[in-house]
């Protein structure tokens, strides 16, 4: 599993010009479930995803999680963060899992966050989506591996 967490003040998922999802303060999650991953590796990163302090406190330490904060996440499914770029200069996506093992554990991921205690807003799995955001900081931390 890989997860791209950015930092946000605010952002937004777009399909076909509509709205689907909006947060203000909180953490835009990209995802992508690799071949091999399982429930547990989502529940592993939804923990991680929920208590990591990537939020300023009023000393302006990074001390706070997005429980902490009351923030939101859109969590978003991309399988091109599985792209195999090194060979040629066509970017391959064989790592990437089949897409309904992937939408499962997308969706498994999604419910354990929100089981977490943090509000979940998603985009729409298998499509072509235009995602807007205000990185804070920035702060963009990047999840690969499994619990």
């Amino acid at each position: 599993m890989r997860a791209l967490l950015q930092r946000v003040t605010e952002a937004s998922v777009s399909l076909e010009g509509d709205v689907l999802s909006a947060i203000g303060a909180g953490l835009v999650v990209l995802v992508c479930t690799e071949k091999g991953d399982t429930n547990a590796d989502a529940e592993y990163f939804a923990g991680k995803i929920a208590k990591m302090r990537l939020f300023a406190d009023d000393d302006g330490k990074t001390n706070l999680s997005i429980l902490d904060t009351g923030g939101e996440a859109l969590i978003i499914s991309q399988f091109t963060l599985a792209a195999e770029w090194r060979k040629g200069n066509r970017p391959g996506f064989s790592a990437a899992a089949d897409p309904e093992l992937a939408e499962r554990i997308y969706e498994y991921l999604c419910e354990q966050l929100a089981a977490e205690g943090v509000p979940v807003k998603t985009g729409k799995f298998r499509s072509h989506m235009a995602v807007s955001l205000v990185n804070d900081g920035p702060m963009t931390i990047w999840m690969d591996g499994g619990g």
